[in-house]
């Protein structure tokens, strides 16, 4: 049994709709409580339009909360706070900015002193691997580096939690699996808290120590699993039986909760 008093999130009864033009109301989550464990590292997987991204949205403080409650160790969430820190999957770097610009603006716009700014910044060059690249500009970075960028400026403020929206779902097959080992020993490093949005099943069972399943539309907690495999490379992660008998599992799960929501109701 997990520690409530762990908690880096709570979620309770959280319910959020949509209206789109005409005045139609479209539930995107429905009854959604869930604790997040600090250092832990959790997934939030579903099919597209589940509502995994509102989901991290309203734990990030970017849309208002409309019915329940979101909490992290900070207190309530009533909007963005330096607490939580948000990586986007199209990187959202400043394009006229090189990286050590990019992650130096979020410092000050952090309130960081100076020296320690500069201090933070060739910190954080360093523990993303791109030393020697800190005079660049996006436009002259692969889309791997790039991330590694906006990781970097993320974590360079010290945030508690870390929210991942999908961010290696622009990147080639070779450079996601580099960047899913970097993530992980990052967070292993840094003890972060992260919730990582996905619909990758093998990217969830890689990266998560829990992954909540959410169902279609409305989305609601449908299966919350602790993944339990040890953490190794990729590669050898790949290569262990569990590793396939558990992603295969959870993906009966989604495939059926897919199937069912495409026959609508009986």
């Amino acid at each position: 049994m997990r520690d409530a008093s762990r908690s880096a999130i709570s979620i309770e009864n959280v319910q959020h709709s949509y209206v789109l033009r005409g005045g139609k109301e479209i539930i995107a989550l429905q009854n959604i409580s869930l604790d997040i464990q600090a250092e832990e590292f959790h997934a939030l997987l579903g099919p597209s339009g589940c509502g995994k991204s509102t989901l991290l949205y309203l734990i990030g403080g970017f849309i208002p909360l409309q019915e329940g409650s979101i909490r992290t160790r900070s207190g309530e969430v009533t909007g963005p706070g330096l607490e939580r820190g948000i990586v986007f999957q199209n990187f959202a770097l400043f394009p006229w900015m090189t990286v050590k610009q990019n992650i130096l603006y979020g410092l000050r716009k952090a309130n960081f002193p100076r020296k320690e700014a500069e201090d933070r910044a060739r910190e954080f060059i360093q523990l993303v691997h791109l030393t020697g690249f800190e005079d660049a500009f996006p436009s002259q970075l692969s889309g791997g580096m790039q991330q590694r960028a906006a990781i970097a400026r993320t974590l360079a403020v010290d945030p508690e939690i870390l929210l991942m929206d999908e961010p290696f779902g622009a990147l080639d097959a070779q450079t996601r699996r580099i960047m899913q080992e970097e993530l992980r020993a990052i967070q292993q490093r840094t003890k972060k808290t992260v919730v990582f949005v996905t619909h990758d099943v093998q990217e969830a069972v890689l990266l998560a120590d829990r992954i909540t399943i959410m169902s279609p539309r409305p989305g609601r907690i449908s299966h919350l699993i602790e993944v339990g495999l040890e953490r190794q490379s990729v590669e050898d992660m790949l290569a262990q039986p569990e590793f396939t008998a558990k992603s295969e599992h959870i993906w009966r799960l989604v495939k059926d909760m897919a199937e069912s929501a495409m026959r609508g109701p009986a």
